[in-house]
């Protein structure tokens, strides 16, 4: 009997090799300038830069604010990026001369001033604000910022600048400056004849002349 098998066709055996469409590129190890710091504080929030030309606030972005202290030199400085971006939006040291203010009718923001800010090339003067998801991320971003700026007044040699008054000191200034005026407008007030008092003084029998609405003057 013939056997069938042997006269069935047999596949030939190939080897099949396909090139990829793309080619993927070798990975880089991208350095950040990050890497030599430490993260002394790291809080989400939303920033924004004044535009002087046009006069109103413009966003930058939203992600994680930080505070990087570097670990040779023990600087600090401010470093912000863009979320799935991860652009840099800020990126300045913090001086001594700067002060956080309170933006207006909020108290979770802040507004400062930045002589350089590193986030574009060329470095930039800009008036940055910062707005937080509430007042206790607001507080806390200020008592690190402010820490920070006396570790590198320390580091630089130089006592840190004074800090700006709170909203508290400035209400009981503006208060204390009211007493002052009401006390003088009462004083202006008062209806004496226009003359010279002398009054003695029983301490050392000396003689003091008295103006209406002025003050003492000794006699010499």
């Amino acid at each position: 009997m013939e056997n069938t098998d042997a006269l069935a066709p047999r596949e030939e055996e190939t080897d099949v090799h396909f090139e990829p469409v793309i080619k993927l590129t070798e990975q880089v190890d991208t350095k950040t300038h990050e890497e030599d710091e430490e993260v002394l504080f790291k809080m989400r929030a939303k920033l924004f830069r004044f535009d002087s030309t046009s006069s109103e606030w413009k966003e930058r972005g939203t992600g994680d604010v930080r505070l990087l202290a570097h670990k040779a030199t023990k600087k600090v400085r401010l470093v912000m990026r863009r979320d799935k971006t991860l652009k840099v939006c800020a990126n300045h040291a913090i001086t001594s001369d700067m002060h956080l203010q309170p933006n207006i009718g909020s108290d979770r923001s802040w507004v400062w001033k930045v002589a350089a800010d590193y986030s574009e090339s060329p470095p930039t003067a800009e008036t940055l604000a910062i707005r937080f998801a509430n007042a206790d991320n607001a507080g806390e971003f200020k008592k690190e910022f402010e820490a920070a700026q006396k570790t590198n007044a320390a580091l630089s040699g130089g006592a840190p600048a004074a800090t700006a008054p709170t909203e508290k000191k400035r209400k009981q200034r503006r208060k204390q400056r009211r007493k002052r005026r009401k006390r003088k407008r009462k004083l202006n007030d008062l209806t004496f004849p226009s003359l010279v008092f002398l009054v003695r003084s029983l301490r050392d029998n000396t003689f003091f002349s008295y103006i209406p609405g002025n003050l003492y003057l000794k006699l010499v």
